[in-house]
């Protein structure tokens, strides 16, 4: 939900430091490239000495970064303060994939997509709030959030302390065992990770152009006022909220890449139509896109989990990393199209990336291989 703060206010910052949708972009790349060139490396080390308290220090910085974005007096500012919160996202996310995989009780994908809904549950809510509560008194009340980070902190102290025992309490019942092996070639894995980065690639260039860009897009072509454009993008992101929770027990069950293959290529005749419609119908495929493409990255995720096992932390930080850096490549690369043409035509060229989920097709079958 903080995080969201930040996209969500950009109508807010555009207008009040006269940026163009370049440096909208450049804002988003500093925020996610922090995160993701941090996470796998983060991800690494903590697979071989976890760090049980890592989690209410990225949350700290975090809290930093809501700090330094209520005070920002010029765009410099406002690239630091996107950087701070990168990098709370980097140090929480590869042990917070662990603690839920820890929790999960075997339902891996289950425990994944409650854990990732909470984020997009967070992320549906911050437009909202910065349309009731940032929009009307203006950036400085983006301090009022910096105390959701001071209960953020308090909660996750707890949760390090339950991890540290449970994953102390695991350590003596297994005894030292032995490290788990993928059953794979080293080039099948290395083959299997390279087509599962170009799925991520394709999931997160095409929600960059909506997350960063929706609000723009629909004040552009259907006229609508700013707060009534927050509206839909929370329907929408409320959308990929739904969406996450449904694509790791559908995974669990059926099969992780028979999830993948829907939610990737699935996608593909709902965004060609999307440039096409009207405002009733764009609200409506929105919320169908969102739905169906937000179920891939749990199943992605603890597909990767499986694919190589026994590096969690290496696997969460490496495909969080790489879905943030793509999205911020997105909206760098977006940014600089819609400046050159127009906001429509990004929509419109976006609307083909789906296609690329073809790629599923030579992934093994690992619950077939597992059975």
């Amino acid at each position: 939900m903080m995080q969201s703060l930040l996209p969500a206010i950009y109508p807010l910052l555009k207008s009040s430091y006269h940026l163009d949708f370049t440096q909208i972009g450049l804002i988003t790349l500093t925020y996610q490239l922090t995160a993701s060139l941090l996470q796998p490396v983060i991800g690494y080390y903590t697979d071989r000495r976890p760090q049980p308290y890592s989690l209410p220090v990225g949350m700290g910085f975090t809290l930093f970064g809501l700090v330094a974005l209520s005070m920002a007096s010029h765009f410099a500012a406002l690239l630091s303060a996107a950087a701070l919160m990168g990098m709370g996202s980097a140090v929480f996310h590869p042990e917070s994939s662990r603690v839920a995989r820890m929790a999960s009780g075997g339902q891996h994908g289950l425990a994944q997509s409650l854990f990732q809904v909470g984020g997009n549950t967070g992320s549906a809510a911050g437009p909202l709030l910065a349309a009731f509560i940032v929009l009307p008194r203006g950036q400085g009340s983006v301090a009022l959030f910096s105390l959701v980070a001071l209960l953020g902190i308090v909660v996750l102290s707890r949760v390090s302390t339950w991890y540290q025992a449970t994953r102390q309490t695991q350590a003596a019942r297994t005894g030292g065992a032995k490290e788990l092996v993928s059953p794979y070639s080293r080039g099948k894995i290395i083959g299997s990770v390279a087509i599962l980065g170009a799925l991520i690639f394709s999931k997160y260039f095409y929600l960059a152009s909506l997350v960063s860009y929706y609000t723009f897009y629909l004040i552009s072509r259907f006229q609508l006022s700013v707060q009534t454009a927050q509206i839909y993008l929370f329907i929408f992101l409320g959308a990929v909220a739904a969406g996450t929770i449904i694509g790791g027990p559908v995974g669990d069950r059926f099969g992780r890449k028979y999830v993948i293959w829907v939610s990737i290529l699935g996608v593909l005749p709902f965004t060609l139509a999307l440039p096409h419609a009207n405002l009733f119908w764009t609200a409506v495929l929105s919320v169908i896109i969102g739905l169906i493409l937000a179920s891939a990255f749990s199943a992605i995720l603890v597909y990767a989990q499986e694919l190589i096992p026994g590096r969690v932390g290496m696997i969460s930080g490496l495909f969080f990393g790489f879905a943030f850096g793509m999205g911020g490549l997105g909206a760098a690369a977006l940014g600089r199209l819609a400046d050159a043409t127009s906001i429509t035509f990004v929509y419109q060229v976006c609307a083909y990336l789906p296609a690329i989920g073809i790629l599923t097709a030579f992934l093994p079958n690992l619950e077939r291989r597992h059975a």
